[in-house]
C-alpha cells in the first residue's frame, strides 16, 4: 500500500491511525474466520479470509483491504477482542 495514503488513512469512528497487518495477526485472524467465529462490528459474519487489512495503532479494529482498497467503512470493521489467540502486541 502507498505510504502516502498510509500516513493519511484513519479509523472512520476514533480517528486513530492505522498500519498494515502483521503475518501473525493475519494470521491469527484468518484461523478465526475459518472457525466461523469472527463477526463485523455490524454483527454480520466475516465470511472470508483476508489477503491483507489495515488495524488501528490502539490494536482494537481492523478493516479489510481488497485489491489494494482499504474498506473504512463504520460497520465493515472487525473488533480484535473477539479473537480469542490474536497475538499480544510487540
Amino acid at each position: 500500500m502507498d505510504k502516502r495514503l498510509l500516513d493519511i488513512l484513519c479509523c472512520p469512528v476514533s480517528k486513530t491511525p492505522v498500519r498494515p497487518l502483521n503475518t501473525s495477526e493475519l494470521s491469527a485472524l484468518n484461523r478465526a474466520i475459518d472457525e466461523g467465529q469472527v463477526l463485523s462490528v455490524a454483527g454480520a459474519a466475516i465470511q472470508g479470509r483476508l489477503t491483507e487489512g489495515l488495524i488501528t495503532v490502539d490494536r482494537k479494529v481492523v478493516y479489510r483491504v481488497e485489491d489494494g482498497i482499504p474498506v473504512m467503512l463504520p460497520e465493515e470493521g472487525i473488533g480484535t477482542t473477539q479473537l480469542t489467540d490474536f497475538p499480544a502486541a510487540a
